[in-house]
């Protein structure tokens, strides 16, 4: 009786999906980061402070 609740509960499909969307995000950010990391990195500690006379 436990199993045919087990299979028919929706629950354990949203936490799933709920866990692919966060998966999806946080890849996101890791290949922004890899992207951009270099220029932003010379961007706010190089050209930002030579800009404002630093």
């Amino acid at each position: 009786m436990a199993r045919r609740y087990y299979f028919r509960s929706r629950k354990g499909a949203t936490a799933i999906e709920y866990t692919l969307i966060a998966a999806g995000i946080a890849l996101a950010i890791v290949v922004a980061v890899f992207t951009f990391g270099d220029m932003l990195n010379v961007t706010f500690f190089t050209r930002l402070p030579e800009a404002l006379g630093l």
